[in-house]
């Protein structure tokens, strides 16, 4: 681990190799599970305003659970999270054939809202936990994403690389400069170990 200003990181975000295979995985991320996606207070708010644009772009169960449930809810740990359809896929998905994708990433490709999706979603695989003092920046393993660590080994991208533009939506633009010299460093000292 190493700190960069009040975050923590996981070695790992250095370490592992990963790049989404849609054509693979089909989106899983957003069906599989047993909640929402992790919501940050401020996207909540967020939500509620965008909802009318985005409706449109919904499928009819997604529309019924969010209509029924809200926009957020709070799930059984306490945090915010996106709601559920039946308990399965994220309210927002939309289907391109068999693949899922989101709707709100639908409605800001073209231009209707200029929030792209949680945070949460931009920054998979890394996880944040949120602390008094500090957040901790972890890589999370999940079985369904094999394809995007074979994909990110073969062409050779770490996961901060991959994650270069949802990292710097989340800590800006000097933060990753900083991250990109500890990478530097790390990648030397591996050098240096061989």
């Amino acid at each position: 681990m190493f700190q960069i200003g009040n975050t923590i990181v996981s070695d790992e975000v250095l370490e592992r190799e990963f790049v989404c295979n849609l054509t693979a995985c089909k989106g899983q991320c957003c069906v599989d599970g047993d909640a929402g996606a992790p919501l940050d207070k401020d996207e909540t708010a967020i939500l509620e305003e965008i909802y009318p644009k985005i409706k449109p772009y919904l499928r009819p169960e997604g529309i019924a659970a969010i209509e029924q449930q809200g926009t957020w809810i709070v799930g059984e740990d306490g945090d915010l999270e996106t709601p559920l359809v039946n308990n399965s896929e994220c309210a927002y998905v939309i289907f391109d054939g068999d693949t899922a994708l989101c709707g709100i990433e639908q409605a800001y490709n073209e231009g209707l809202v200029d929030w792209k999706k949680p945070i949460s979603c931009h920054l998979y695989p890394i996880r944040i936990k949120e602390y008094t003092q500090f957040s901790a920046i972890n890589y999370h393993r999940w079985h369904i994403c094999d394809d995007a660590c074979a994909l990110g080994k073969e062409l050779e991208v770490p996961v901060y690389k991959f994650l270069k533009e949802p990292l710097i939506r989340k800590y800006g633009e000097s933060w990753y400069a900083e991250l990109e010299q500890v990478a530097i460093q790390w990648q030397k000292q591996s050098l240096d170990k061989k």
